[in-house]
């Protein structure tokens, strides 16, 4: 009988404990960290996007610069005649500081005459970018950090793509300020008209990671206003912790698609 108690008084303990663990691990229950990629282009129309296009008020689509076709977001030149250093900037409604961005691109055609030659298959995504808002009318590039496009034109000529640029800004690599206006990534070229796939990784000044093809290509921190192209002379040294994300129109054009965002908290 003593033997038969013991037996009940152990399987009621482990039926306790078990209890107990179950009610324990919902009570500290990791915070779910599972979040939905937002769609920031729908493939139909620009809606949610603003266009600020050097030398024009806000939301003045010149020449249909920025359009929708096949379900792609377009940077045409169809409708120009000279390129006259019209540099524009389509930039999504609202700023973001903790996400991962991922979209696609290819550059297509040919670029339009009275393009400079620096820009041939050159095309950018601007991030931790001051509001389309705040940009002077005749303002080349909004203040921000471009994660530079390019596209191969010679074989056998490196042209690395996912480079930094820095309109208007400085950024921390190796625990150094780094001035210089673009540093290279360490991606291979691409040429022709082939669709590339980019992952930009930020968490606000911390830490800034340039992916193509699934693999790192650029990585650097502390993101700051300061340098060639800066409008905001007097927050010289700011740190900068989020910002609006917007595409770039130099001159050659370019496709855009699958553009989403996962946002990190």
């Amino acid at each position: 009988m003593m033997k038969y108690c013991f037996k009940i008084l152990i399987f009621t303990l482990c039926i306790m404990s078990f209890t107990n663990c179950k009610e324990e691990k919902k009570d500290n229950k990791l915070p779910d960290t599972t979040k939905e990629w937002i769609q920031l282009f729908n493939g139909e129309n620009l809606n949610d996007w603003i266009v600020k296009i050097k030398g024009y008020p806000l939301n003045e689509n010149v020449n249909n610069t920025f359009r929708v076709d096949n379900g792609v977001l377009k940077v045409s030149y169809d409708d120009y005649e000279n390129f006259n250093d019209t540099y524009g900037h389509i930039f999504y409604k609202k700023s973001f500081s903790n996400y991962k961005l991922r979209l696609q691109y290819r550059f297509i055609g040919d670029q339009v005459k009275g393009g400079a030659g620096w820009a041939e298959k050159n095309s950018g995504v601007m991030i931790h970018s001051q509001s389309p808002e705040s940009m002077e009318i005749n303002q080349d590039f909004p203040v921000s950090i471009e994660v530079q496009l390019l596209g191969g034109i010679k074989d056998g000529e490196l042209r690395p793509t996912a480079n930094l640029c820095t309109p208007g800004t400085h950024i921390m690599m190796n625990g150094e300020l780094v001035t210089t206006h673009c540093i290279d990534s360490s991606s291979k070229t691409y040429y022709d008209e082939q669709w590339v796939n980019l992952e930009v990784l930020v968490i606000q000044d911390s830490i800034i990671t340039h992916k193509i093809n699934g693999k790192e290509v650029l990585s650097y921190s502390k993101p700051q206003i300061g340098g060639e192209y800066n409008t905001m002379k007097e927050r010289k040294g700011e740190l900068l912790k989020e910002g609006y994300i917007s595409l770039q129109s130099e001159s050659h054009p370019i496709e855009f698609r699958n553009i989403e965002l996962l946002e990190l908290h």
